[in-house]
């Protein structure tokens, strides 16, 4: 199977499939008749599984160590286990920064409703801004 053919299977593009392939997690072989990239049944089953992994948050680097594991027909569990409470605290982190500036985003709105337009000056650009980080950023710092 060409990397087109696979990639139409997996409903991915073609340069995905050469990303994985140029990374080592994919073998395809060489077609000794026209030179074309041949993937095997192991290599559909390695980008399955590569993008359940990734649908899963792992990183590209976590699922070169997964599979590196499991190539050395070792099970792969501990290191999955490990990788996935690692992306887990990665993503609460990075949803509680979300968060709050999703409440900054709301309280700058709530505020600049009923501020006038102003024209920058040589100090300022626009005193919306300006003024918010400067009012709120002392409230975090007292």
């Amino acid at each position: 199977m060409r990397v087109k053919d696979l990639a139409k299977m997996l409903k991915v593009s073609a340069e995905t499939v050469r990303f994985y392939t140029r990374k080592g997690y994919l073998s395809p072989t060489k077609s000794p008749a026209n030179g074309y990239k041949e993937y095997s049944p192991k290599d559909q089953a390695r980008m399955r599984f590569i993008l359940s992994a990734r649908a899963l948050g792992f990183t590209v680097n976590d699922i070169g160590e997964i599979l590196a594991v499991a190539d050395k027909q070792n099970a792969p569990c501990p290191v999955v286990r490990m990788l996935i409470e690692q992306r887990l605290m990665e993503t609460e982190a990075q949803f509680k920064a979300t968060e709050e500036l999703r409440n900054r985003m709301r309280t700058a709105v709530r505020e600049w409703s009923g501020l006038p337009d102003e024209e920058p000056t040589g100090h300022m650009i626009c005193h919306l801004i300006e003024n918010f980080t400067k009012k709120h950023h002392r409230r975090r710092t007292q």
